[in-house]
């Protein structure tokens, strides 16, 4: 899976205390949980549930390690903002930039850009930023020097050379966030460093700080300071699911069960919006047999009613999942209009059980059995604690059932279920794949490039695909830089994820956004869907500068 997974971060394993609460609203009981907001917080200032306590935080403000403050992402930028939603890539600190060839990319740099202790950003400071990542490589965790050659700055101008033709490299490397060459070039091993007392480019800067709550305060010399109402972030470190609904928060990012009676009943302003962030679905291990015979994935895909998985999955608020690999309707316009029901494949028990039986299986009515006679059985991993995966395999195990297929649940740890994908070791597993990225989902999981056997670890390509169709359309994309070319490609990609099936899509994963509109609005929704309403990664950057202060609408 991704490096940051966000499908995986926004759930949460709920105490006790969450749990009987939830149970008690949905049971019907007469006790309702209302929000209480605190009347110490201002009306400039918002209250996030955006990063949680271990029980308390510790200060690690470096946003390169994958166990920073969340915060840290608002208070570093990167050249370009890209769009969890869809993918689309927006001038950040990069103001413009130009693919001459698919070898070579030219950035420009922003100009009126300041750190919060009031020096320049310059181009120093980029050119110092991709020499540390080189330098310290556990610091580049979107492998921006997987994709480069040379990197050269001039003033403004920043010419990157690939290594090979690679048109997709753009948004890799865009993606970084530069920090101050002036305070980090000191540091001994940026790579370990905690950086305790950040100073950043981005619109809000650390304010106080303490093991149970900190705060961000408006950064007045920003670029876009005139585009920020909002002067105080608070961050604090108790953000469970009982404290959510009763503690008055502006905004939070988690999966809340029964989300009309938790949620929107504690409060008459609370609302939610959860757009696709990915596609959950069954991943095959390829190199397991019969998962690598494509009449065995079309009989499971065929049995299985996705509508259903959806509903039992996530309780209704998610679409069954297009087997086009595209997150829909966030990426319609990239949809292959050849495709049959938007690629999405429909449940038929009699196809299904034709398909196993063209790769030589064999149903009495009761039993599906092997071409040797064995009756079919197999295991599906998933990760413990993850409840809507694990409601969703439960539902896959039923629906096989009815065709005489027996599905064993394995449930590791989060980390035992990771490293058992890494690895190899596993034959199907429920996972979450593509995203905002159209091509880099196809690439990250069909990429012959990225194979290694049962056995060997990696990180992409995990469910052990290999294909010369995709392997040759995923070259011509990387040495496409026109948008016609790149489309049909993508078309054709579309196609072969329809008929191959690498992956059986179930559903959605959802982006879990949680927010009130009673002191800021302005919020994404599905009917404004600027960016999702994740309060981590690069998504409040762009949320921060659309939001307004509801008091001063109104007068």
């Amino acid at each position: 899976m991704a490096s940051a997974p966000p499908l995986l971060r926004r759930r949460t394993l709920l105490g006790g205390a969450s749990l009987a609460a939830t149970s008690l609203l949905a049971s019907g009981c007469s006790l309702q949980i209302r929000s209480r907001p605190d009347p110490t917080i201002g009306p400039d200032t918002m209250l996030v549930a955006g990063d949680k306590g271990t029980p308390t935080f510790t200060a690690n403000f470096n946003p390169f390690h994958a166990n920073k403050r969340t915060a840290a992402s608002i208070l570093y930028e990167p050249l370009i903002w890209i769009n969890p939603l869809d993918g689309e890539l927006v001038p950040w600190l990069a103001e413009s930039w130009d693919q001459p060839d698919p070898q070579r990319i030219v950035l420009t740099l922003r100009e009126g850009v300041s750190w919060h202790d009031g020096t320049p950003l310059t181009g120093e400071d980029v050119d110092y930023t991709f020499r540390m990542l080189q330098d310290f490589p556990a610091n580049d965790v979107a492998g921006a020097w997987g994709r480069i050659d040379t990197l050269e700055v001039d003033g403004r101008t920043i010419a990157i050379t690939l290594k090979s033709p690679d048109s997709p490299a753009l948004p890799v490397i865009g993606q970084t966030v530069i920090v101050p060459r002036h305070l980090w070039e000191g540091v001994a091993d940026p790579s370990t460093w905690r950086n305790e007392e950040p100073v950043g480019s981005g619109p809000f800067q650390l304010g106080t700080f303490t093991a149970l709550q900190y705060t961000l305060d408006r950064f007045p010399g920003h670029w876009q300071a005139s585009s920020i109402d909002i002067e105080h972030l608070v961050y604090p470190a108790a953000s469970e699911e009982l404290d959510l609904v009763t503690k008055g928060y502006d905004w939070a990012y988690a999966y809340m069960s029964d989300v009309e009676n938790t949620w929107m009943a504690a409060n008459d302003a609370n609302r939610y919006w959860f757009p696709p962030g990915g596609i959950i679905g069954l991943h095959p291990n390829h190199d397991v047999a019969p998962f690598d015979d494509v009449d065995v994935r079309r009989g499971l895909a065929l049995a299985l009613d996705g509508r259903q998985v959806a509903e039992v999955a996530a309780e209704g608020y998610m679409d069954e999942a297009s087997q086009s690999g595209l997150l829909l309707p966030n990426q319609e316009d990239l949809l292959d209009p050849s495709l049959p029901e938007r690629g999405i494949i429909g449940q038929d028990t009699q196809a299904a059980i034709a398909a196993f039986e063209k790769a030589g299986f064999t149903y009495d009515g009761t039993t599906m059995r092997t071409p040797e006679g064995e009756p079919f059985t197999f295991a599906i991993t998933t990760a413990n604690g993850y409840t809507d995966w694990l409601r969703a395999v439960q539902e896959v195990q039923r629906e096989l059932g009815a065709i005489g297929i027996a599905v064993d649940i394995d449930a590791p740890q989060p980390a035992a279920y990771e490293a058992n994908l890494s690895s190899g070791d596993y034959q199907v597993a429920v996972g979450s794949s593509n995203g905002s990225d159209a091509f880099q989902g196809f690439s990250n999981l069909m990429s012959g490039e990225y194979y290694v056997p049962v056995g060997e670890t990696s990180q992409n390509n995990r469910i052990r695909y290999r294909s010369a169709e995709a392997d040759e359309l995923i070259t011509r994309y990387r040495a496409s830089v026109d948008e016609a070319e790149q489309s049909e490609i993508l078309h054709a990609l579309q196609r072969l994820f329809h008929t191959d099936l690498p992956v059986i899509a179930l559903y959605y994963g959802g982006l879990w956004g949680l927010y009130n509109q009673a002191r800021f609005t302005g919020w994404p929704t599905a009917e404004d869907p600027y960016a999702p309403l994740q309060t981590y990664g690069s998504s409040p950057l762009l949320v921060l500068t659309r939001l307004r202060r509801a008091q001063k609408e109104a007068s």
